[in-house]
């Protein structure tokens, strides 16, 4: 979930330390007692070799998909804790997905779920990926997120704020825990966890360990950390590692989202660290057409296949219909921002952050559905459609 500027001026000194430290202990108590025995890691298997990044990626159909979260979700924690898991909604909107073309969504999940109930997260996440194989959907699944509020809570999640974009997603891990070395535990085991539950289930599509792990949150400048990218560079190395041990069948990655990516000389540590680790590489663009196609031609060099996991904002000339197509020509897949509108609100804008609105832009700035699962534009779910080869369903 890119925002228009990657930099926030320093927050004052300690504002927030405080509560940061009093929440760790309750929270590493009740990651005591929730843990599970899980497999340790092993020796480090090796990155996947260009070679076969590409022979994975020719097997897939072209790679056409959303972020999905379901309508009645305010955020990752609301899709899958106990009391709010719908499937039945799921298998609706997913359904959805396949008839208007897509076969791949992205999803994001949490390590607080992880701890809260691992065997029934476990078989939620199960639950979701049958519901998904049904409809011919493949999940790539989102472990870590730095983006919007710093402090997530388990439990009932609040309700949206009205006319803001995204206003209750959650960052994970919190930044509380995120340099706790004790709690380093807990994200080892929730990803080996995750990962070998599906290592070999070729219905899972790959990892996409953190979603722009360097992403400052800067509507939170009373809780963010000041020192989040360096902690970051710290720990992304050792998430991927600790993927990597499991050998998954599906491919790792993370994906860049801002700045230089051409030029190891003037990427920046983080996305250095994300295109040097990924067996497929990924990254974020909601620019127009022109810059998106440069966008692909400064990662081409890699040699890897390439997904854009995060694209379509309408009204900054990002659209199905300008993007898509050169998706398709240069051969790279595809996640709209995101599929059903819902709690989450993200046809609002990013500057609702800054001042909410009354009612739904026009456009909208993403979303191909609207709630009653209607497209918002029925020529974006043609467009998908014509270039899938999909027929229209009857």
């Amino acid at each position: 979930m890119i925002r228009p500027t990657a930099q926030v001026t320093a927050m004052q000194s300690g504002r927030g330390v405080g509560r940061r430290a009093a929440l760790k202990v309750p929270l590493l108590a009740a990651a005591a007692v929730s843990l599970s025995p899980v497999p340790r890691a092993g020796a480090d298997a090796a990155r996947w070799s260009p070679e076969r990044a590409n022979r994975w990626y020719e097997a897939q159909d072209w790679l056409v998909g959303a972020n999905y979260i379901p309508s009645n979700a305010v955020n990752q924690l609301e899709m899958f804790q106990p009391g709010t898991f719908d499937p039945l909604r799921i298998d609706a909107e997913l359904r959805l997905a396949r008839l208007a073309g897509l076969n791949t969504v992205r999803v994001f999940l949490h390590d607080l779920l992880w701890i809260q109930d691992p065997t029934g997260f476990a078989r939620r996440l199960g639950h979701f990926v049958d519901i998904a194989a049904r409809h011919g959907i493949k999940p790539l699944f989102v472990l870590f997120d730095s983006c919007w509020d710093p402090q997530p809570r388990l439990g009932r999640q609040p309700a949206p704020r009205p006319g803001v974009h995204n206003s209750r997603w959650v960052q994970s891990p919190g930044a509380e825990n995120l340099d706790d070395r004790r709690y380093r535990r807990v994200l080892h085991d929730y990803v080996v966890a995750v990962l070998t539950q599906f290592r070999h289930d070729s219905r899972v599509l790959g990892w996409d360990l953190w979603n722009e792990p360097d992403n400052p949150a800067r509507q939170y400048r009373d809780t963010e950390r000041r020192d989040k990218v360096d902690v970051v560079a710290d720990l992304l190395p050792q998430v991927f590692r600790w993927a990597r041990s499991v050998d998954p069948d599906q491919p790792l990655t993370s994906g860049v989202w801002d700045g230089p990516w051409g030029d190891p000389r003037t990427r920046s540590v983080v996305a250095g660290i994300q295109l040097d680790n990924s067996d497929v590489v990924s990254f974020h663009s909601y620019a127009n057409p022109a810059e998106f196609d440069a966008r692909i031609t400064e990662l081409a060099p890699m040699r890897r296949p390439l997904l854009c996991t995060e694209y379509m904002a309408r009204s900054l000339d990002c659209t199905i219909e300008g993007t898509l197509p050169i998706t398709k020509r240069r051969n790279v897949g595809a996640y709209a921002w995101g599929l059903v509108a819902g709690k989450t609100q993200t046809y609002f804008p990013w500057d609702s952050w800054d001042r909410p609105y009354d009612a739904k832009p026009q456009p909208w700035f993403h979303d191909l559905l609207d709630s009653d699962g209607r497209a918002y534009r029925a020529g974006e779910i043609a467009t998908i459609r014509n270039l899938t080869g999909r027929p229209r369903p009857s």
